[in-house]
């Protein structure tokens, strides 16, 4: 089994905590005074009290969509995706681009949302009509 792992950087435990694990519904891991783990999808995402990482002022286009750089999130299934995405609504959560189809027709074609946690870190959640055109149809198998 093989686990993405990513270090991020937050000002407040405690909303982390009611962000990714109450919010997201990610399940809580190990933990100290400065850093906290969660189950971020199946991968682990430690976050740590620290100076939180600028988006740059530069976004990068994507199907013509101005996309907040850098930014980290999951590729989901079809179904979980819109279930979040619904959650996110109903929590009134303020998206950077609201759930949106990209490269629409094509092998590609794919949902995805942006928004940020508490601390301005931009996540991605993103899910594609063929599970075999994530990595642009070039692996056999997801």
């Amino acid at each position: 089994m093989n686990v993405f792992h990513l270090a991020y950087t937050v000002t407040n435990l405690d909303s982390a905590r009611r962000f990714y694990g109450e919010l997201l519904g990610c399940q809580e891991g190990r933990s100290t005074e400065t850093w906290v783990d969660f189950n971020f999808f199946g991968n682990q995402l430690s976050l740590h009290l620290g100076e939180v990482v600028k988006r740059s002022k530069t976004a990068s286009k994507v199907d013509d969509i101005s996309v907040p750089i850098p930014h980290f999130g999951c590729v989901l299934d079809w179904d979980s995706f819109h279930d979040l995405a619904d959650k996110l609504k109903s929590a009134e959560v303020l998206f950077i681009i609201e759930p949106t189809s990209r490269f629409k027709g094509k092998p590609e074609e794919q949902v995805t949302m942006f928004f940020e946690d508490p601390f301005q870190n931009a996540i991605e959640f993103k899910t594609y009509q063929k599970t075999s055109e994530i990595f642009g149809g070039k692996m056999a198998r997801w």
